[in-house]
């Protein structure tokens, strides 16, 4: 082994989760990844816990990765927001679908998902860009994201501009959403739950819709009778 590689083929955690069982699983994954994000939110081990990497398949077929912000759960799937002008909005225009990990690794624990991808509606986008802080709001505007910048200066002044346009005094008026911007819902067709057991015997218990998938998409993720759990292994 070359020896600049030895460091790594050594790294290695032991890991001591009591583990998951079957019978400890809610009865529909909506239910289940709400209980596990409340618990790992109120434990404070996981700096953010709505981290999650979402990947996408690009134009050459090569897959590509990032960490975003989940800021939806509901029965129809997982919300988060992005430019649509972006790397990962163009993949998903012309490839709706993606794969969700939230990596909780303090814990032990992490979540995989899987599923097509829809747009949000208007509605939706309006009310959550009108959350968000101000900066927030101006960044949107000043960033074409993914796009090549010249330097940093470039990003400061198209940031300063869209704070003078839209003060946060409110004077200019509401900061509007960018045209480019919006969100995606990732309706999962599988859910997996992920814990770290001793030997790398680790859990692996995966919601799977109980009848094939149809037009209409994946199943709600609180129909308990529309999903059923399989254990893979490790």
């Amino acid at each position: 082994m070359d020896d600049a590689h030895a460091p790594l083929a050594a790294a290695r955690v032991a890991y001591d989760d009591p583990g998951l069982h079957e019978r400890d699983l809610a009865p529909a994954p909506l239910e289940q990844l709400q209980r596990w994000y409340d618990e790992v939110s109120a434990g404070g081990a996981v700096a953010e816990p709505n981290a999650v990497v979402l990947a996408t398949v690009d134009a050459d077929g090569l897959p590509d990765a990032r960490t975003v912000l989940l800021k939806g759960l509901a029965a129809r799937g997982l919300a988060l927001y992005t430019h649509h002008t972006s790397a990962k909005g163009r993949q998903l225009a012309a490839t709706p679908a993606a794969a969700l990990v939230l990596p909780w690794h303090p814990v032990q624990r992490q979540v995989r998902l899987r599923g097509p991808v829809e747009r949000l509606p208007d509605a939706e986008v309006e009310a959550y860009f009108a959350s968000r802080p101000w900066g927030s709001r101006i960044g949107a505007h000043a960033s074409a994201q993914s796009e090549e910048a010249a330097g940093r200066e470039q990003l400061e002044e198209a940031w300063a501009r869209a704070a003078a346009r839209w003060p946060e005094d409110g004077s200019g008026g509401a900061v509007p959403v960018p045209p480019s911007w919006g969100g995606y819902r990732v309706r999962p067709v599988e859910v997996e739950f992920w814990v770290g057991r001793a030997s790398r015997l680790h859990d692996r218990l995966v919601y799977l819709p109980t009848a094939p998938v149809t037009a209409a998409g994946p199943p709600a993720l609180d129909d308990a009778a529309a999903w059923r759990v399989v254990r893979r292994q490790p």
